[in-house]
C-alpha cells in the first residue's frame, strides 16, 4: 500500500477502533463454538512472529485475511464476517473460488465481506466488519500491518515466516484462536488420510524428484528461479510421495528465503530433477523446451512438466489450503503422474 493511503487507513482505523464497541455490522451466521461456551471461555495466548496475541473473549465475528485464512473457520463451520477476495485462480471473477463457494451454500451462510488486496491490507473494510478476532496464520504482513490490525482486534499472524506457514500448522494456529483446537486437530488427521490415500493410488511418482519453478519471465531466461524447501508449494510435494531433489536441497539449507535464482548457465545442476511444476501453459512448456540452456535440463527434456494455469482454481493445487486440497487434490496428483511417466 502507497505510505499515503496506509496512512490514511491507519487514521481511520484509529476512529473506528473507538467505536467498535457500538457498533453492529451484522453477525456471522455461524460462531466459533469449540467445546467451550462463551461462560467458560478461557483466554488464549498464541506467540507468533509479529508479536504475542491473547484473546480475552470468546470470537464470534472472525475476519481473515491474506491468502486461504479463512478456510480454516469455514472447514470448522464457521462463517466470516470477512475475507480477502481471491486473486488468483478465481474462474468467475467473483472474487470467490469453488470450494470456498461450495463451503457456503453448504453452511448456509451470506457471503462474507470481500476485502480487495490489491494494493494490500484494506484496513478500513476490515474495521467496518467489527471482527472480533483477525486470522492471518498464512500471511505476509509486515509488522506495520499487524500493529495497525492490531487496533482493530487480536491479530494471529504467521508463526516464523511470511507465506511460509504449512498448511497444518495454519489450521492449528487458526483453530486455536477460534477456540477449536482438537477440532482443528481432527481436519489435519482427516486431510492427511485423504492425502495419504490417494497418494497411494500413484505408486510411480514414490521415487520421483519434484522442483517448483517460480513464475518464468520468458523474455528473460538467463536465470532459473524456484521455490525452496521453505515454501509450502515444495513442503507439499513430500504429503504426495514425492522426493525432494539434493540441488533443491543444499540451496535451501543455507537461507530462510521462500525463493532463490540461479543463473541458467549453472542449469546442470538441475539435473537430479526429475519432474518441473511452474505456472504457466503450453506456450511456456514450449519456450522452455526451445532454450538451448534450460532445454538440457533432464525434466524439460524428457518433457516432465506440469504447467498449472493461474486463472483457472487448478492453478492453485500446489499450494495446499483446507478446502482446496479435496477439490484439487485428484487432478494434481494425474499431472504429476503424467509428467513422471515420461
Amino acid at each position: 500500500m502507497p505510505q499515503s493511503l496506509r496512512v490514511a487507513a491507519t487514521a481511520v482505523v484509529a476512529v473506528l477502533a473507538l467505536g467498535l464497541s457500538a457498533c453492529s455490522g451484522g453477525s456471522s451466521d455461524s460462531s466459533a463454538s469449540g467445546d467451550e461456551s462463551g461462560s467458560s471461555w478461557e483466554p488464549v495466548t498464541i506467540e507468533h512472529a509479529l508479536g504475542t496475541t491473547t484473546i480475552e473473549e470468546k470470537p464470534e465475528r472472525v475476519a481473515t485475511v491474506n491468502w486461504a485464512n479463512q478456510e480454516v473457520p469455514l472447514a470448522l463451520g464457521v462463517v466470516p464476517v470477512g475475507m480477502a477476495a481471491a486473486n488468483f485462480g478465481d474462474d468467475d471473477g467473483n472474487g470467490i473460488l469453488p470450494w470456498v463457494e461450495d463451503k457456503l451454500e453448504e453452511l448456509g451462510g451470506e457471503t462474507p465481506v470481500l476485502f480487495d488486496e490489491t494494493d494490500g491490507v484494506d484496513f478500513e473494510a476490515v474495521a467496518d466488519t467489527d471482527p472480533d478476532v483477525i486470522l492471518a496464520a498464512y500471511s505476509g504482513l509486515t509488522q506495520e500491518d499487524y500493529d495497525t490490525l492490531s487496533e482493530i482486534a487480536p491479530v494471529v499472524a504467521y508463526p516464523e515466516t511470511a507465506w511460509g506457514t504449512p498448511w497444518r500448522e495454519m489450521i492449528q494456529v487458526n483453530s486455536r484462536a477460534l477456540g477449536m483446537e482438537q477440532e482443528g486437530d481432527d481436519l489435519v488427521a482427516s486431510l492427511e488420510q485423504e492425502i495419504s490415500d490417494a497418494a497411494a493410488e500413484h505408486p510411480g511418482l514414490r521415487e520421483k524428484s519434484a522442483m517448483f519453478m517460480t513464475h518464468v519471465d520468458t523474455t528473460d531466461l538467463s536465470e532459473v528461479s524456484f521455490y525452496t524447501t521453505h515454501d509450502t508449494r515444495a513442503m507439499f510435494f513430500e504429503d504426495l510421495g514425492l522426493k525432494t531433489p539434493a540441488s533443491i536441497a543444499d540451496a535451501s539449507a543455507s537461507t530462510d528465503e521462500f525463493s532463490l535464482t540461479q543463473s541458467a548457465e549453472q542449469a546442470n545442476a538441475f539435473d537430479d530433477v526429475d519432474i518441473i511444476v511452474t505456472y504457466g501453459d503450453d506456450s511456456l512448456v514450449q519456450t522452455l523446451e526451445g532454450d538451448p540452456l534450460l532445454s538440457q535440463m533432464p525434466a524439460v527434456e524428457n518433457e516432465a512438466i506440469v504447467a498449472l494455469p493461474g486463472t483457472t482454481p487448478f492453478g492453485t493445487a500446489a499450494n495446499p489450503t483446507p478446502l482446496s486440497i479435496s477439490y484439487v487434490l485428484d487432478d494434481y496428483l494425474a499431472a504429476l503422474d503424467g509428467a513422471a511417466a515420461k
